[in-house]
């Protein structure tokens, strides 16, 4: 049985997150709090996926799993996979950018990965996109 207080700091951390407003900045505080804890990336997963999520925790998603990707295989292939459907978000430029950045450690594991920052790397839309993803293909060692 867990005490009050004597939680898990993350458990505690995400149980915050989840009851601020939406558009809190509180939110990206928490995400870079969490930022190289293992037992959060399952969540920092989840809010990046989640295109409803406040724009600026999801930026801090993406920064943090560039800097940790997960080790193990399945989250680290659906944090991929996160980054891929921020990649391809039309609403939030900022979050494509980022993830974008962040694609370069998921890129040798899904060539799914690897084809999206080939093609934003190429793509006439968005310099700032095409300018991160190309340094993410650098990162991998795709470029």
């Amino acid at each position: 049985m867990t005490h009050p207080g004597n939680e898990d700091p993350a458990q505690r951390l995400i149980a915050e997150y989840r009851a601020l407003p939406a558009d809190s900045d509180r939110k990206r505080e928490i995400i870079a709090e969490l930022d190289d804890n293992a037992a959060a990336q399952p969540f920092l997963v989840s809010v990046l996926a989640d295109a409803g999520e406040y724009d600026l925790a999801r930026v801090e998603c993406a920064t943090v799993l560039r800097l940790w990707p997960p080790a193990d295989p399945g989250l680290r292939h659906r944090a991929g996979r996160a980054l891929l459907a921020a990649l391809n978000d039309p609403e939030e430029d900022l979050v494509c950018q980022y993830a974008a950045m962040a694609l370069g450690p998921y890129a040798s594991d899904d060539p799914a990965v690897a084809e999206a920052l080939i093609a934003a790397g190429e793509s006439e839309e968005d310099p700032l996109v095409r300018a991160c993803a190309r340094s993410a293909l650098k990162e991998a060692g795709l470029a």
